[in-house]
Order: structure tokens, then sequence, then C-alpha cells
């Protein structure tokens, strides 16, 4: 089974440079409308995603990775959305480092015995039975959402092992690549760029070191591989829409200094309620990540101090995550408005904002159920199994 809390902009100062992230977000930027009617990004672009560190920021340094902090990778994730949404998507898959961790010491060493840099995708739900056969755990079945699997080195699929009537924990099976089958069906409104398809697998035989509980406790010591995992798996995504806001914000105010309106209104930056809400926006938009980066910080700290996080700082990792994402869509969705017809167009970047920053608030993890949650724990309530 051998394989092989500071601006976004100050991020990725390691690997190949932060002159050619810069080059590279420009070339991004130009290819968006290839990336979103091919329906995902392309090798190329993968390719040099993987030459910059995005895939072994997260692996442990034993393994020959860069092992970087949460907040780290973070700010990495919202400066490649900034350029474009669905690119940021798919980098922040780069945090398979983290899920991967979970395989026995063994079998890690195995997987990046010739490189850290490999690219990880999954599909999650449902988790289908598995039962056990001679060498491992036989699997069959789909599984939607994959997202970035089309330049993707190996998979996982959730599973349900079964012996008899006894199911196990839900767990992932990992496989190359080369051991399933991709069905292009990744047909919705916002973020099409990330490839979602199904994967489908019939008939593989993985061995049982080879599958570990997604969230279970990772085989590995460093503070990193302590961090709550389900929790840091929406962080990722949040720091997507934070960037696609910044994006939005940034578009408008370029907008701003150009002709007047073609009904002979005052230039954009000229008119007074463009001038409030746009300073409303910047206010929620850096309130809610700076809060967002606060809540990682505290828990980061706790951890390099060889501590456990209490819960309710795992609660607001996920509160401060979700409340992010939801003022990310409201401060795109506020900028088209301000634009006017302008926005509506295709060929707007506004209205990719709009849909890509409106799709991440979709995702489970930032679904009402997480106010739920945080609410009961204010009350001294238990939340719900899954949250934390």
């Amino acid at each position: 089974m051998l394989m092989a809390t500071e601006a976004p902009s100050d991020v990725c100062a390691s690997s190949t440079g932060p002159a050619a992230l810069d080059d590279l977000l420009v070339e991004i930027k130009k290819r968006r409308k290839e990336f979103e009617t091919q329906k995902f990004i392309s090798q190329d672009i993968i390719e040099r995603f993987r030459a910059l560190g995005v895939y072994r920021a997260l692996v442990a340094k034993r393994f020959g990775g860069d092992e970087k902090s949460p907040a780290e990778f973070c700010q990495l994730v919202e400066t490649i959305s900034a350029a474009d949404g669905s690119a940021g998507w798919v980098a922040s898959f780069g945090i398979g480092g983290v899920y991967l961790a979970a395989l026995p010491v063994d079998t890690l060493k195995q997987l990046y015995a010739d490189t850290p840099d490999l690219v990880f995708a999954g599909g999650i739900f449902p988790p289908r039975p598995a039962n056990y056969v001679e060498g491992g755990l036989m699997i069959n079945g789909r599984w939607s959402f994959a997202s970035g699997c089309m330049g993707s080195d190996v998979v996982g699929v959730g599973i349900a092992p079964t012996r008899g009537d006894a199911v196990g924990l839900p767990r992932m099976a990992v496989m190359p690549r080369r051991k399933i089958r991709i069905e292009p069906n990744w047909d919705v409104a916002g973020l099409q760029g990330t490839g979602s398809h199904d994967l489908v697998v019939e008939n593989v035989v993985v061995a049982e070191e080879w599958t570990f509980v997604r969230g279970g406790k990772s085989s590995l010591d460093e503070p990193l591989y302590s961090y709550p995992t389900l929790a840091f798996a929406a962080q990722v995504l949040s720091a997507v829409a934070l960037g696609v806001a910044r994006a939005a914000l940034d578009e408008l105010v370029a907008m701003s200094s150009g002709r007047s309106s073609v009904t002979g209104a005052p230039r954009l930056g000229d008119r007074i309620y463009v001038q409030l809400d746009v300073a409303k926006s910047e206010a929620a938009l850096r309130s809610a990540r700076s809060w967002f980066y606060e809540a990682i910080d505290d828990v980061w700290q706790v951890l390099l101090a060889g501590g456990t996080p209490s819960n309710q700082q795992v609660s607001m990792l996920r509160l401060s995550a979700t409340h992010a994402t939801r003022v990310s869509a409201e401060v795109a969705r506020t900028v088209q408005m301000l634009s006017g017809m302008t926005g509506v167009y295709e060929s707007s970047p506004l209205a990719a904002c709009v849909r890509d920053a409106q799709m991440v608030t979709q995702h489970a993890f930032m679904g009402d159920i997480t106010y739920q949650n945080a609410g009961a724990m204010f009350f001294n309530l238990p939340p719900l199994p899954g949250y934390l």
C-alpha cells in the first residue's frame, strides 16, 4: 500500500518564497473562468501548490513536512481564496496532513516514504458498510463532495466496519487515487472549480492499518496533532469565506474611482450610502476575522504549553468559524448590491464572490446547529455529539 495572527499577505515565506505565491495568485485570478467551466482546478495549479508547500504544510517534520501552525495554514488558505474561492477551497485540503495523522505511525512512514507533498481528497458521507475479509476491509460504494479529487494522489472514503451484526465506529479508508473512479457530477451555483465530484469504489480491499477514525486521536504527539480536528476542518473552510469577502471589498473600492453611472449618478466612491456601507462592511469583516484568529491563538497557546484546551475554547473555534462565514457572505452580498448592475454580470468578479461566499455557508459545519451547540454550552448543557 505504499504511497508515494498577521495579515494574509504576510504568509508563505518558506518553500519557494512569497514572490512565487504572488505570481501564482495573479495567474489564478486570470484563470478563474477556466476553473469554473471545467469544474476543477487545473493540474498545473495543483503542482504549483505542491511546490509552494501547500500540501506539506501540515505534515509532521519527522516525515519531511513543514508542520505549520493552524493560524499560518488558515492565513495561507485565506490569501489564495482572495484570488479565487475554488482555488482556496482546494488548497484547504492540505489539512489532509492532520486527518491522516490518525493512521498508525508505521503506515505514515510508508505514506510519506517518497514525499510529504501528497494531495489528499476524501468522500466521507454516508459511511458505507465494509465487511472484514482476508487482508482487511472490502470497500464498495459511492461518496459525494470529494473536493479536489481530480488532482489527488491519495483518497479517503467513509466506512462503517462490520463483523456480522456488529458495526464499529465510522472510519476513513485510505487508498491510492488509481483505486477509485471519479464520476464528474459537480453542477452547483458556487465554488464550481472545486471539482467536488463523486468517488466510486468497487471491490477494493484496504488493510485495517490504512484506516482511521475521523476526528479520532492522532498517532503523533506534536502540538499540531492535538489541535481539535473537526474544529480545524471547519476553520480552513471559513478562511475561504474570509478571503472571498476581502476580494469583494477590494474589488468595489477599485471600481469606485471609475466613470460615473450611465444614469448620471455620482461615482460609487462619491455616494454617501456607499461610503457608509463599505465602512460598516469593513468593520464587520475585520471584527469577525480578528475573533476567528484570536480563538485559534487561544487554543494554540494552550497546546504549546502542553495543556488541554477547555471545551469552551473548542466551542469558540466552532462558533467563530461559523460567524466568520456568515459575516463574509453578508459582506459579499452587500458589496454586490452597492455595485448596482455592474455586479450582476458573469464577467464581474463580484458575482463569483457572492456565489462562492454563500456556498461556504451551506456546508454542514456552518449550519445553525453550531449556534445551538454553542448556546447550550453557555448554559452548561452538553452539546450534540460530534460538535467538539
